[in-house]
């Protein structure tokens, strides 16, 4: 038996995305940007995924850009972010980024804007003495939170901070990657300027993301060309997987209004209930009542994730230990170490991410193969 638990780290596509696509592989291949009636039928398509994309999160089609990947949709918002904001603007981001944000922030710094690095508590959740510090003794600048963290799930306040820092005249990025299709958006409510999202989190092809721009605030594009999307990036469209990308939101619109993701809440609980009953000393981190409804964080004492996910793989759970892009870096993880996990704890944790696919017996037989494979490290600790 092969049961896949690390959605966070790419989802399974839909079937029905996979159908939505083929066409555009085959027999709609045209070029959306000529002016025959073949090309034009492409690009009315493209624009009825975009529609789909913004009215997953509650935004104007005009207001989204198709991309390569939500990295490119961070750094294209960050870097124009801050060339509004001037040269040297404060740049600020929470502790407990993706490298995708963290990565270009460091970049800003290099170029003269003074960066801060607002910190979590044990829960994962914003420093909120923190963060009104900042934007009360700050310029205004670009400010960069994740919305829900992508190794413990936990969801930030986010139409709080967003309405905190516009009011302090500070232009606002949420990389929503891992909150996207998986909990309500609508940025009518949230007032941020940029957010970035991408497909292979919910179940579209990887190599498409979204950057919502908010309709007046500023941007300048990274690439420049034809003018494609709008003028702001620039490049012959990737058809078929703007498709798929606007397939997956129309699909997964409908999992949020019709209880599916109630549904992998209720068999993550499930999940975590079986795992206190079956594994002793164990801890799940992040704040219980802000995650995201299909994320387990566990750390489980005299373990080593690094010691597990080999023999978990062997007996077919497929889970991870954080951030698929830190995969083979020996060290702890960022985000544990700014929640004040010691080393032992952060190198002990597992991150189990469901999806609408996961089933019941997904979790009944995961549990088991952790509990036995447990138990055997364990021992062989105790022993050696």
């Amino acid at each position: 038996m092969s049961v896949y638990l690390d959605s966070n780290a790419t989802s399974q596509v839909h079937p029905e995305v996979v159908e939505a696509v083929l066409p555009f592989l085959t027999s709609h291949w045209h070029n959306p940007s000529s002016g025959y009636r073949a090309g034009q039928e492409v690009k009315s398509a493209v624009e009825v995924a975009r529609g789909q994309v913004a009215d997953m999160i509650g935004a104007s089609p005009g207001e989204i850009v198709f991309t390569g990947c939500g990295t490119e949709s961070n750094n294209m918002a960050l870097e124009a972010a801050a060339k509004a904001a001037g040269s040297t603007a404060p740049v600020a981001i929470s502790a407990i980024e993706h490298s995708a944000v963290y990565r270009p922030a460091e970049a800003l710094a290099e170029r003269d804007h003074l960066l801060t690095v607002i910190g979590v508590d044990e829960k994962g959740l914003i420093r909120r003495d923190e963060f009104d510090r900042m934007l009360d003794h700050s310029p205004p600048g670009v400010l960069s939170i994740m919305w829900a963290n992508n190794e413990t799930g936990v969801v930030q306040p986010m139409a709080e901070l967003a309405t905190r820092a516009k009011a302090a005249g500070w232009l606002v990025h949420t990389d929503a990657i891992q909150a996207a299709a998986k909990i309500p958006i609508d940025v009518k409510e949230v007032p941020v300027d940029y957010l970035s999202l991408s497909g292979h989190k919910f179940h579209a092809p990887k190599g498409v993301g979204a950057l919502f721009i908010r309709e007046g605030a500023p941007f300048s594009p990274l690439a420049r060309g034809g003018g494609q999307e709008g003028g702001r990036r620039s490049g012959t469209e990737n058809v078929a997987y703007d498709i798929g990308l606007g397939s997956a939101c129309e699909i997964m619109r409908g999992e949020l209004a019709g209880g599916g993701m109630d549904r992998v809440e209720r068999l993550r609980n499930h999940l975590e209930e079986s795992l206190s009953e079956r594994i002793p000393d164990l801890h799940f981190n992040g704040a219980r009542g802000h995650r995201t409804p299909n994320v387990a964080h566990v750390s489980f004492d005299g373990c080593s994730a690094a010691d597990l996910l080999p023999l978990l793989d062997a007996e077919g759970v497929q889970c991870s230990a954080g951030s698929a892009c830190m995969t083979g870096k020996n060290r702890p993880s960022h985000v544990q170490k700014a929640m004040g996990f010691d080393d032992r704890r952060a190198f002990s944790s597992l991150r189990l991410s469901l999806s609408i696919f996961s089933t019941r017996s997904d979790v009944d037989y995961a549990v088991g193969v952790l509990a036995n494979v447990i138990a055997k490290v364990r021992s062989a600790v105790a022993v050696s």
